[in-house]
């Protein structure tokens, strides 16, 4: 009875704190402040929230921009190196924690993409996929840290006659940044179209496309005397070399959905919790740092899960699709 009580009390108290960094933060915010009539000191103020598209440059290395994007990117690329090396530099049977979040992270990837692609297939898309799943997502979840788009020097300008105060941050959602996710969009694309060329053959993965074979199979009709079937399979086969050019073109499209997918997503995702946090800060936030979490994973599931199935589809030959639904 006694602990129960113990616990309703600390419930009670963590409600009235709650409670009152909310309305601390919302008579302090600008809502509240223009609702109340205050005028809330500068240093109680939170900065409202410039937004800035391109990736701001930090320092140059000749000619060469290094922006806090890229910074962000490598700080990723560090973090995961180090998680695997320390996990796998002295494995044991008997795994430790950082071996047996290791093992969790690759195993549950390595099983979600047999799942897809098949035990023949599986260490072909292995590298590539978990790669990208692991990337994604770090990003997103360290734009959550407060070091991330808040640390940097302050910069001012004049505009309209009026003089504006901005904080370039050293670090940057990398996420937020086009230059970045075109990359992964292109080289996902290359590696899809490589695999269709490589596995299948060039004729045959053009063919996929085009179905060239049966405007030739149009032609014997015509050599056996079949003029009905050479006129039909012809007249066919033109609008298949007509389809197969739409398909053509929504491979190339996929490097733009896939690249403004996850840019739209991560930099509405910043701009949000920007504005919140200017609104009302401490308390109202955390649900969207909850939900921005949730968008991160699910758009490294998306991007990741959208490679591999494309990867599938360009390593399966019609022929071989029609065989197994026969």
């Amino acid at each position: 009875m006694s602990k129960l009580g113990c616990s309703s009390r600390l419930v009670v108290v963590l409600g009235i704190v709650l409670l009152a960094l909310f309305l601390t933060s919302f008579v302090m915010g600008p809502l509240g402040a223009k609702f109340f009539n205050i005028e809330v000191p500068k240093e109680l103020q939170v900065s409202k929230p410039h937004v800035v598209l391109p990736s701001e440059p930090i320092f140059h290395v000749g000619e060469f921009k290094v922006t806090n994007t890229l910074i962000s990117s490598w700080v990723t690329i560090i973090l995961l190196c180090a998680l695997f090396f320390f996990a796998t530099r002295k494995m044991k049977v008997i795994p430790g924690r950082l071996q047996s979040l290791a093992e969790v992270i690759v195993d549950g990837i390595y099983n979600a993409i047999e799942g897809v692609a098949g035990a023949k297939n599986v260490r072909t898309f292995f590298p590539l996929v978990t790669t990208i799943f692991l990337y994604v997502v770090t990003n997103a979840l360290l734009a959550l840290v407060p070091l991330w788009g808040t640390w940097g020097p302050v910069e001012h300008f004049t505009k309209d006659g009026h003089t504006y105060t901005i904080t370039v941050p050293f670090l940057r959602a990398a996420n937020t940044d086009i230059n970045l996710t075109l990359s992964i969009a292109l080289i996902s694309f290359l590696f899809i179209e490589y695999l269709g060329f490589s596995r299948i053959g060039p004729l045959k993965y053009l063919d996929s496309f085009f179905q060239f074979s049966s405007l030739g199979k149009s032609f014997a009709d015509l050599f056996k005397g079949n003029g009905k079937a050479f006129i039909s399979g012809m007249a066919f086969g033109f609008i298949n070399i007509y389809v197969g050019l739409l398909e053509v073109l929504s491979h190339f499209i996929r490097i733009i959905s896939f690249t403004f997918r996850l840019f739209g997503n991560m930099t509405a995702g910043e701009i949000l919790l920007g504005v919140m946090t200017f609104l009302v800060a401490f308390i109202a936030p955390i649900p969207f740092y909850g939900l921005e979490t949730l968008v991160g994973l699910l758009q490294a599931m998306i991007f990741a899960g959208l490679t591999l199935v494309f990867g599938v589809m360009a390593v399966t030959s019609h022929h071989e699709e029609g065989a197994e639904h026969n």
